[in-house]
């Protein structure tokens, strides 16, 4: 069952104040959250948008359990705070790559939220429109059966753009949340992830219901199909190697 140890409960508080002090919120869809034992996924334009997505689900009475780069959990005190919470390490192209399903599969056991951007990180579509989506969450939906709710939002862009370091600290600005109804994807239980095709399916399907909540708060029309960064279809912002000191300031891309 979830709930909010005080260690959470403390560092949750922390980061909701100041969260609060910088935007206003205009949410929707508390009602599509269920009780207990689902995948919460939501898209992921600035670092920014990782707090306002938890302040979302924690201001409902949800402790999600975020699924987070391992490099974080080797930052000094940022680490700790989140073994402390604990949050889920990915190992990225690693051996240890199922460890993260693995532990996140025991969270929604246990009748707690799972916090997951789909899209592994940043987008890199050049209007900030989700791109292509990982397996993740679509093979934790499969072997679970827990419910994927997608949770839209935008504004985040506007406190923190992308690749930068300069907050917009004032006036506040309205970040738009909305939780969606959750995606079918009952008729691909039995097929299981032993099926690609069906995981594929899963994902898109979950990526879809994502765009289509971002294009309603945005109010305009996505592209025919996601960005795919593999295939280069669009404009890449470059990428740069980060130190430790700007992985702190950056920790979620």
């Amino acid at each position: 069952m979830r709930e909010f140890g005080p260690f959470y409960k403390f560092c949750f508080n922390v980061a909701k104040t100041a969260v609060s002090l910088i935007t206003r919120k205009d949410w929707a869809g508390e009602q599509n959250l269920p009780n207990e034992g689902f995948i919460a996924v939501s898209n992921h334009v600035t670092n920014f948008d990782s707090l306002t997505f938890m302040h979302f689900l924690g201001e409902n009475g949800i402790p999600p359990r975020m699924l987070a780069k391992a490099e974080l959990f080797d930052v000094p005190v940022l680490g700790a705070i989140m073994r402390k919470c604990k949050q889920v390490p990915v190992y990225r192209g690693s051996k240890r790559a199922g460890d993260a399903l693995a532990g996140a599969e025991r969270a929604l056991l246990a009748g707690e939220c799972v916090g997951i951007f789909p899209e592994g990180t940043l987008t890199e579509d050049p209007d900030y429109w989700p791109m292509k989506g990982k397996t993740g969450a679509a093979r934790l939906a499969l072997r679970t059966h827990a419910p994927v709710i997608p949770v839209a939002q935008w504004g985040a862009l506007e406190v923190l753009p992308q690749c930068s370091s300069k907050w917009k600290l004032y006036p506040p600005t309205k970040i738009t949340v909305r939780a969606m109804e959750p995606v079918d994807l009952s008729d691909l239980y039995d097929r299981g992830v032993e099926d690609h095709a069906a995981v594929l399916e899963a994902t898109d399907r979950i990526m879809q219901a994502l765009t289509r909540g971002v294009a309603q708060i945005r109010g305009e029309v996505p592209p025919a199909e996601p960005f795919e960064p593999t295939k280069k279809s669009r404009s890449k912002r470059p990428y740069k190697k980060r130190s430790i000191w700007q992985l702190l300031r950056k920790p979620f891309d």
